[in-house]
């Protein structure tokens, strides 16, 4: 099975150029503090490596306060702990090592397969690249199932932009076996896959997988000052337009085709029903952080279960 990666990736390099200079001033500040006050070193040093720690802390805690009165079940003290050991321990796999170094490993399917089992359409969220999905792509490459994915740049770009990365991405997805390919998206990611639905209606996808994606927005998105954070506000007028969009384009049944995996300890998207769509296959994942949850089990197995329903469904148009 031949494969290739087509795109670059400046977030990556970015996130190179970070790591290096967080290493080099861990090493800096040790240097200058060990023979002076070791404590003071090592303390330093580890809020310099591991601060992000108390950041996600921070995130948690506001939206276990934000919950409260949102329709999904509360997650209790011990889920959100959880979900906060969880994101500490699968950040620094994603932002300092998939995304930055190995974004480009894993490269998508390029090679025509026999009809059957659609390919699959990776797109991921905010501040990511196509190396978030590392993990999905070495199960998919163990099953012999085809993939393709996009890198949405430019990274702090209108979310609108990114239509047309999709569009390719799906133009080659399909072209691998012939049948719609199923959209996995991550976050942000779910946005951008419905402004691309939105923009071409009529072509044919088997499902939508949504996971963490702000689909009403999140309550953090207002501290944002980039164009597709701005876009990613609670009831923000542009998310309110592009569903008067869809439901202009499909009265009924707008969402039918979408799965909207969701989580009660979502420190990034919240209040947590936010994260699901009217009429959408809804599935609460209890006691999972936003980026963690990408990478469940359930989320995993559950979605790829999806694909087999290919076959007894090949009429299927449109996910919106």
């Amino acid at each position: 099975m031949k494969q290739v990666v087509r795109a670059r990736s400046a977030l990556a390099r970015l996130q190179q150029g970070l790591m290096v200079a967080a290493l080099m001033f861990a090493v800096i500040w040790l240097g200058y503090w060990w023979s002076r006050a070791p404590w003071v070193a090592l303390l330093g040093a580890c809020l310099i490596l591991g601060g992000y720690a108390l950041v996600l802390a921070l995130e948690g805690l506001a939206a276990a306060w934000l919950n409260r009165l949102d329709e999904a079940p509360r997650a209790n003290g011990r889920e959100l702990l959880g979900a906060w050991w969880q994101e500490v321990r699968v950040a620094p796999q994603v932002f300092a090592w998939r995304q930055p170094f190995r974004w480009a490993s894993l490269p998508d399917t390029d090679e025509p397969m026999a009809p059957g089992t659609p390919a699959v359409v990776f797109i991921h969220g905010f501040v990511c690249n196509r190396g978030l999905w590392l993990p999905w792509m070495k199960r998919l490459r163990e099953q012999d199932v085809p993939y393709v994915s996009v890198n949405l740049e430019p990274v702090f770009g209108s979310i609108d932009d990114y239509a047309k990365l999709i569009s390719d991405g799906v133009a080659r997805a399909q072209a691998l076996t012939g049948a719609p390919p199923m959209l996995v998206c991550h976050s942000m990611g779910g946005l951008a896959a419905r402004v691309w639905l939105a923009s071409e209606p009529h072509t044919p996808v088997h499902r939508v997988v949504t996971i963490g994606s702000p689909h009403r927005g999140t309550w953090l998105g207002r501290f944002s000052r980039v164009a597709n954070g701005r876009q990613m506000r609670l009831g923000g007028d542009w998310l309110l337009a592009l569903q008067a969009r869809e439901a202009q384009i499909k009265p009924t049944d707008t969402y039918a085709r979408f799965v909207c995996w969701y989580s009660n300890a979502d420190n990034i998207v919240f209040p947590a029903s936010t994260a699901t769509l009217p009429g959408a296959d809804n599935r609460l994942l209890p006691g999972a952080a936003h980026v963690a949850m990408a990478f469940h089990p359930r989320v995993m197995s559950e979605s790829l279960e999806l694909l087999s329903s290919a076959a007894s469904s090949p009429s299927e148009r449109t996910a919106s």
